[in-house]
């Protein structure tokens, strides 16, 4: 029996359950409606169509027509849907207000950036760095007008992005955080002390400032803060993003303690019959077993394959997440899985925990580089909790360490991990086992 499937939202989530559900049943209609004009985008691409890394196009893994003709999705791009009802939802269409009936509902809508509750927000040259539309209207903003001062409001991961992304463009650049550290929520400070040293190196940086106005007239001319006031041809507001649970709100899905939609491990809400996915979903943490919500995209377009899965028949079953990310100012690459130390005693844990720099290759090979790695672990079982690490070749250890933390790995299996080694790659004592050494077992 045919079934009809409308997915909201066409990013990463929202296209893999699309997809998903018509590899398993072809003859089904499957409806996704985006409220922009780009589907299948890639938002962490944004920084660095900015820099003028990549050409803005690309931030679409695949065009339109792709899903249209090879995958048979029945797509609708600048289509707003404005009412979620039992059984339909109302969908703005240019000038007119369509109705469409669903078996299935996917809400798949994502993210949207925190706004500061500031004067001077609405001007000209003020941006956000969320979507592929974003990095249009910035480009076109610094072709039109003479930008030489950027101001970036925020310390998070975005914010690092976009520093980045004036600065290897010769901008002079601020970065102001009303807090004491750069990723204070992700990072512990013996990381973020290294990575505010680099950052010192390239930009202005100015923490425990609060912003409380932006000025001009035409467009924006400078950013006030409670200690100081800064020159400014542009802004970019990178202060967090917030799930976007209007929608499911008017159908009564349940909203979960993180704010996000709640879903259990089939990806299921509340309601029967309608799903979540992706950056406007809660999921579970692996190791506290506590619900989370981390937006990240390498998760949305798993939890969209599994919601896809189980809308079509398949049985299958999202396990949960580590928050497994990483990220780069210039050089400096800056990466994490698991929990912090803060993070592991605030949910109770007894921990140890190591810090060390180390090389990436033996002295007697060049190109060494620095790492630095911290670790933690439960102090009674020694079982491993996770890993932050900033300096260079940080991928390689985070990913590994990642899969260790999914197999349950203790300091000692981590310190017997048999991992390669030649000198043109890593040292004898590659950086994670010294760590494990270091942690004891």
């Amino acid at each position: 029996m045919t079934r009809r499937v409308v997915i909201i939202g066409g990013g990463a989530a929202g296209m893999s359950t699309a997809s998903r559900v018509k590899k398993l049943k072809p003859s089904w209609d499957v409806k996704v409606f985006e409220a922009t004009g780009w589907i299948s985008h890639a938002p962490c691409g944004v920084p660095y169509v900015i820099e003028g890394i990549s050409p803005k196009e690309r931030l679409m893994h695949y065009p339109p027509e792709f899903f249209i003709k090879k995958r048979g999705i029945d797509l609708h791009l600048n289509s707003k849907v404005v009412e979620v009802e039992q059984g339909y939802v109302r969908v703005q269409e240019g000038d007119r207000e369509k109705k469409y009936d669903w078996d299935y509902l996917v809400f798949a809508n994502g993210a949207s950036p925190k706004v500061l509750p500031i004067e001077g927000i609405d001007l000209k040259g003020v941006f956000t760095a969320d979507l592929p539309l974003d990095a249009v209207a910035i480009q076109e903003y610094m072709q039109k007008y003479d930008v030489r001062d950027v101001v970036v409001i925020g310390t998070g991961y975005i914010a690092l992005e976009m520093a980045e992304a004036f600065v290897a463009q010769g901008k002079n650049v601020t970065l102001i955080g009303r807090s004491g550290r750069v990723l204070r929520k992700t990072y512990d400070k013996e990381i973020t002390d290294v990575v505010e040293q680099k950052l010192k190196e390239h930009l202005n940086l100015r923490l425990k400032e609060l912003t409380v106005e932006i000025k001009g007239k035409e467009r924006v001319e400078k950013v006030i803060t409670d200690a100081s006031e800064y020159k400014a041809d542009l802004v970019i507001i990178a202060t967090g993003i917030k799930p976007n649970i209007e929608l499911a709100k008017q159908l009564g899905v349940r909203i979960g303690e993180t704010g996000a939609i709640w879903t259990n491990e089939r990806m299921e809400t509340s309601v029967e019959n309608v799903y979540a996915a992706g950056d406007v979903a809660e999921t579970r943490h692996l190791i506290t077993k506590r619900r989370v919500w981390i937006p990240l995209a390498p998760v949305g377009n798993k939890m969209g394959y599994v919601a896809g899965s189980n809308i079509a028949g398949n049985s299958i079953t999202f396990p949960g997440i580590l928050g497994t990310q990483i990220t780069k100012f210039m050089d400096l690459e800056i990466g994490k899985t698991g929990l912090s130390e803060t993070e592991a005693i605030k949910e109770g844990y007894d921990v140890k925990t190591a810090f060390i720099e180390a090389k990436t290759k033996p002295h007697y090979y060049p190109g060494a580089k620095e790492i630095w790695l911290k670790a933690i672990a439960e102090k009674e079982t020694n079982k491993l909790l996770g890993l932050q690490a900033v300096g260079s070749e940080v991928l390689p250890r985070i990913d590994a360490f990642a899969i260790a933390l999914q197999a349950g790995f203790t300091t000692k299996d981590l310190f017997f991990s048999d991992l390669a080694y030649a000198p043109p790659f890593a040292p004898v004592w590659d950086p994670l086992i010294v760590l494990a050494r270091v942690l004891k077992f």
